[in-house]
């Protein structure tokens, strides 16, 4: 295991037994544990690569870091040798992620430039069949993360070497670790760093986030026009087309629904998460609060609610951006394609659009 001729501790086991000529009776207790192989594999690591694979150990926490950054809408969770520090010369760097939708999270390493892999592992144990989706991306270091579906963002995972509640951390969790292990170590300088090449525009961060839409299908009872994606160019026309010069009313127009691909449960409030510090106070005022505006257009929301919303400089903007919402629903209607619209907010923001 520590040359990795095998990864699987299960199968080690049993390969050892067989050499061994122990037959396939034995007892799991007449075998090591798995925590008693890790134990030893850290021996010889420590044995073999010395006071560099502290080093090692240090460098690979702070990319796992940067990468997570970038991943943060899919909740993104550390796990294995590199949070536990169990790592050996040729470790992968292990995070799981929670999307419903491999091709949301492949995006994020296309925008990234990160090359990677997608594998479908099928693993028997204990004849039980199950299958993993592996993306296996190429860095400085390498980076296996496997996918769950978004309802397993919760789940407790049981390590196979200890038995018990996986060993894991969060992206704040992370954080607050590296903070405390390497407390001379300046998280937003290494966050600069270009060892990853993570750094990304903010229309490229618009594109991945605005990309799955066209997989969100909605109910037609309220959008007979179809798929989230359609509807948010419709209402970004809309928009430019009354506001032709107004960077932060077109952001929010193409951008109000854009939570849908992350929880249509709470779109707002994904969607607000997903853009937090790439768009102005004033296009999240009219995201954070569109779902109001039809509210206080309908007569539904409360009179309080209603005077503060009123009181806002934003709320002519607010109610025109809801109108335009509503009328964004026409089936078959023309619209641009997604790089034409973000083309025209880049030629907005650099003062290049046609009146």
């Amino acid at each position: 295991m520590y040359e990795r001729l095998e990864t699987e501790y299960f199968t080690a086991k049993r390969k050892a037994a067989r050499q061994l000529g122990i037959d396939s009776r034995y007892h799991p207790k007449d075998l090591p544990s798995n925590s008693e192989i890790r134990d030893h594999i850290q021996i010889l690591a420590i044995m073999y690569e010395g006071d560099q694979r502290k080093e090692n150990l240090r460098e690979m926490r702070v990319e796992a870091l940067q990468l997570m950054r970038k991943l943060r809408r899919f909740r993104p969770a550390l796990i294995g040798s590199v949070f536990t520090g169990h790592i050996r010369k040729g470790s992968d760097i292990d995070i799981h992620v929670f999307s419903d939708q491999i091709s949301a999270v492949t995006m994020v390493l296309d925008e990234i430039g990160l090359p990677y892999d997608v594998e479908r592992k099928r693993i028997v144990k204990h004849n039980e069949e199950r299958v993993f989706t592996h993306i296996h991306a190429s860095g400085r270091y390498n980076f296996e993360l496997t996918l769950y579906t978004e309802d397993k963002s919760s789940y407790v995972f049981k390590s196979s070497i200890t038995g018990k509640a996986i060993e894991r951390a969060t992206l704040n969790e992370l954080e607050q670790f590296l903070a405390q292990e390497y407390p001379d170590l300046d998280l937003d300088e290494e966050d600069e760093s270009e060892s990853l090449a993570l750094q990304i525009d903010y229309l490229d961060l618009f594109r991945l986030l605005l990309a799955p839409l066209e997989s969100v299908k909605q109910n037609p009872k309220y959008h007979p026009e179809g798929d989230a994606l359609f509807h948010s160019l419709q209402v970004f026309e809309l928009a430019r087309q009354v506001r032709p010069w107004d960077e932060e009313f077109l952001v929010a127009a193409l951008l109000h629904d854009v939570g849908k691909a992350i929880d249509n449960t709470d779109h707002v409030n994904a969607g607000l998460e997903a853009l937090e510090g790439a768009i102005t106070e004033r296009t999240e005022f009219l995201i954070a609060h569109h779902m109001d505006a039809h509210q206080y257009r309908e007569g539904k929301l409360g009179h309080r609610a209603g005077v503060r919303l009123s009181e806002s400089e934003d709320f002519d903007d607010l109610i025109l951006l809801s109108k335009l919402d509503k009328q964004g629903r026409v089936p078959g209607a023309p619209v641009c394609t997604l790089d034409e619209a973000l083309a025209y907010i880049r030629s907005v923001a650099n003062e290049e659009y046609l009146a």
